[in-house]
């Protein structure tokens, strides 16, 4: 495949709605009794736009943009690390403030990571199943079963690595950040419809991995 435009337009706000999610979610927010980070309105967006391209792309293609993820994740955080400790000038009042939204701690990174490339594997993965196994049809089943299946594991390996043994670790938890994500996925439905629909017919591929090789290291096929 020829990448086009529109690819790069797509896993261009794939990659800015993790490293986007990653800083805002440092704001913890209330809705009712809910208690969820503030990445809760956007980090869904990067599974919905992972849909979009496995399911017009194929997994392959999807690999290669979950990886470019991770590698634009990782420069961020180095660099925001090292401007942490670049001495800050005289005058300069924000460096408590810069810790406090960009002082990523190891144990965080860890778990932030490892939350990301599970889920987001796994919610290609099973994208790209349910596709061959429903023939393309019912989209809506396939958008929905694979971020019920890959926010679940994203949220319960980053929840568990981030808080496991601190009062602040609790099942619910676990609970409340899964449903909420699951939630806006189906909401997004509609979106997810539309922005699929549009890149098949511009594109005109409609992917479908029936000879695809599914180890998520191997990004060169």
């Amino acid at each position: 495949m020829n990448v086009s435009h529109r690819f790069l337009v797509i896993s261009a706000i794939f990659v800015t709605s993790l490293i986007t999610a990653n800083i805002i979610a440092v704001k913890v927010i209330s809705i009712g009794s809910l208690i969820l980070p503030a990445a809760i309105v956007i980090f869904p967006l990067s599974y919905i736009f992972g849909d979009i391209l496995t399911e017009v792309y194929g997994y392959r293609w999807a690999r290669r943009v979950i990886w470019l993820g991770f590698l634009c994740n990782l420069i961020f955080v180095i660099f925001a690390w090292v401007g942490q400790l670049l001495p800050p000038a005289p005058f300069w009042e924000g460096q408590e403030a810069y810790e406090s939204i960009l002082g990523f701690t190891p144990r965080l990174l860890v778990a932030s990571f490892g939350g990301y490339l599970v889920g987001e594997f796994v919610n290609s993965f099973v994208l790209a199943k349910m596709k061959i196994l429903t023939k393309g049809r019912w989209l809506w089943s396939r958008t929905i079963g694979s971020t019920i299946v890959g926010q679940g594991l994203d949220t319960a390996v980053f929840i568990t690595l981030a808080f496991v043994g601190t009062p602040s670790f609790a099942l619910i938890m676990i609970l409340h950040h899964w449903l909420a994500k699951t939630a806006i996925e189906a909401i997004a439905t509609p979106f997810t419809y539309t922005t699929v629909n549009y890149l098949k017919r511009k594109e005109k591929v409609d992917t479908y991995d029936y000879e695809t090789n599914f180890n998520p290291f191997r990004i060169t096929d």
